[in-house]
């Protein structure tokens, strides 16, 4: 098994740098992790050749981010790689709450069948980045080069001169398109004198990662005021390898260098193994780190050529797992954006939409982050006793535990005012709106064979799902031919078991279309279109005219 934390990664020169004038690129993806890794391979997959640039030779240490969502988890599907990091990765579904030392709540994040993913796993990130390290190596067109770190940005009317050093040298690189994926501490955002601006909050939390060997439910354990931690939360998740992640608030007032010593993290893990019944359990401290978050985002995430993705432009808070997740959801976003402006086939103002759609996107992960933090962290006697209280009440009423926040979990944002949306004209109900991103479902595949609905969206083109059997349905398969576009058509038939679930969860009836833009958002839907109608969509989807 490859130890995915050892790995050293080797810098090559490249011809780049023997250069006598800067060598032109349509892409530089800045930053090597999720995000960019993400961001590189869409690309590719779409016939756009990316260089990547990353400053170091590692992946991350420790576990980091290790909630990675259903919908992540279809991204990754869509790449090439989803299968793995399921496989690897430990699925849940079911979280508990705790208020001292009761469980006063619990919740089931995927109470409906029909679904091919988990509404989570957790892996832990350095694997998910040696994953996609592994695909992008297979990609060609994907030019990943190690140690080369950039120190300077020069922006003009029709790309930017980056300059990066290199352990032998400098050297200058143009780009038609930069896309700045390099964390939170964003060098691109410097150079360019660019800040997020938000809100930090004032305390301090704990993370290690502990190896043992416990028989405990594959579940999220929160904890509010523990006897084990007075006075302040606990979270605990399992993680692949036998490997447990742990957060202990800390309060604003903790020394983080005298809190990451292993002779202080060892009598807060046992004390909490202890409380649930594992007195005997032996562990090994494997990771550990304190932080303090914030919730804050750039006030743009277009600058010209260059577009912010992923951490550089936003962060959040850790509670509810949407900073990993939603910087996945930039990268899903942006790259067949971009691939359609360099093929020629939307114009540049189609990247405008990619930073309002995330501006948008951000603000709804900011804000119930914050929400989630005001509840799990309340910073005076009136908020403690609100929330003190909602916890009392949840153990006999129903409807505080929708009060309850011990972190709204990560789902994709809802593009609703999206200006590449075209508006319905004929009535629907349920949540595929446009700009939601498409439920999967299970179908049955033209072979016969059992599927699933998202795996037949094709990765290129836009998709159009046709619903049903019939004269309607012949009628709209037909008005998506005469439209003459590249479209890829996915039939689902309402004959089957497979079907009339997709049919219930799409509000289809037969001759239904529903239109998917390349990263599976739904655009327009019709009762029974017009070729024109699906012309006008595309279009607009494109940001034409």
């Amino acid at each position: 098994m490859i130890d995915y934390q050892s790995l050293r990664f080797d810098h090559e020169r490249h011809a780049d740098q023997d250069a006598a004038t800067p060598v032109r690129h349509p892409v530089v993806v800045v930053g090597a992790g999720p995000v960019g890794l993400t961001l590189a391979i869409d690309l590719a997959l779409r016939q756009i050749p990316v260089v990547l640039l990353d400053n170091d030779n590692t992946l991350s240490s420790g576990s980091r981010a290790i909630c990675f969502a259903k919908r992540t988890l279809e991204v990754f599907d869509r790449l090439g790689c989803g299968d793995r990091m399921v496989g690897k990765g430990v699925s849940w579904h079911v979280g508990r709450v705790f208020f001292h030392d009761e469980q006063v709540y619990s919740f089931d994040l995927l109470p409906e069948p029909g679904h091919e993913r988990p509404a989570f796993i957790n892996l832990q990130q350095y694997y998910v980045e040696g994953y996609l390290v592994e695909r992008a190596a297979a990609l060609p067109l994907i030019d990943l080069r190690w140690n080369n770190k950039v120190t300077g940005i020069e922006q003009n009317d029709d790309g930017a001169v980056l300059t990066v050093e290199t352990p032998e040298g400098d050297y200058r690189l143009q780009a038609g398109y930069v896309a700045a994926c390099d964390g939170s501490r964003s060098n691109l955002r410097q150079l360019l004198g660019l800040e997020a601006k938000g809100r930090t909050f004032r305390d301090r939390f704990l993370i290690a990662d502990i190896t043992m060997d416990a028989d405990l439910p594959t579940e999220r354990r929160f904890w509010f005021d523990p006897p084990f931690h007075p006075g302040q939360s606990v979270l605990l998740h399992k993680q692949a390898d036998g490997m447990w992640r742990v957060d202990f608030q800390l309060g604003w007032d903790a020394d983080p260098g005298e809190e990451r010593k292993p002779e202080n993290i060892t009598p807060r893990v046992r004390a909490l193994l202890d409380s649930i019944g594992f007195e005997g359990v032996q562990f090994t401290i494997g990771w550990a780190s304190v932080y303090t978050f914030a919730c804050q985002r750039m006030e743009r995430f277009r600058h010209g050529r260059v577009l912010f993705a992923g951490d550089s432009a936003h962060g959040v808070s850790p509670f509810g797992a949407r900073g990993a997740n939603s910087g996945v959801q930039d990268a899903d976003n942006l790259a067949w954006k971009l691939a359609a402006v360099l093929q020629g086939s939307a114009p540049e103002a189609l990247l405008d939409s990619y930073a309002s759609e995330r501006e948008f996107a951000a603000d709804e992960n900011i804000r119930n982050s914050t929400r989630a933090t005001d509840f799990i962290t309340p910073k005076s006697e009136v908020s403690r006793l609100f929330r003190d209280a909602v916890l009392e009440l949840t153990k006999r009423q129903a409807f505080a535990r929708t009060l309850v926040n011990s972190g709204r979990l990560s789902v994709p944002a809802v593009l609703r005012d999206s200006p590449l949306n075209t508006p319905d004209v004929d009535t629907f109900v349920g949540a595929m709106v446009p700009g939601a991103a498409a439920a999967d479902a299970p179908i049955v595949q033209p072979d016969g064979s059992s599927g699933w609905l998202l795996r037949e969206c094709h990765v290129a083109q836009f998709t159009a799902l046709v619903f049903g059997t019939g004269e309607a349905t012949e009628r709209s398969l037909q008005a998506l031919k005469a439209c003459d576009l590249p479209l890829h058509i996915v039939r689902v038939k309402a004959a089957t078991t497979e079907g009339e679930l997709a049919m219930q969860r799409y509000d289809a009836q037969p001759g239904t279309v529903y239109l998917l833009r390349p990263d599976q958002h739904v655009c327009a839907r019709w009762r029974q279109p017009t070729a024109g109608n699906i012309r006008a969509a595309i279009d607009r989807a494109l940001a034409k005219g």
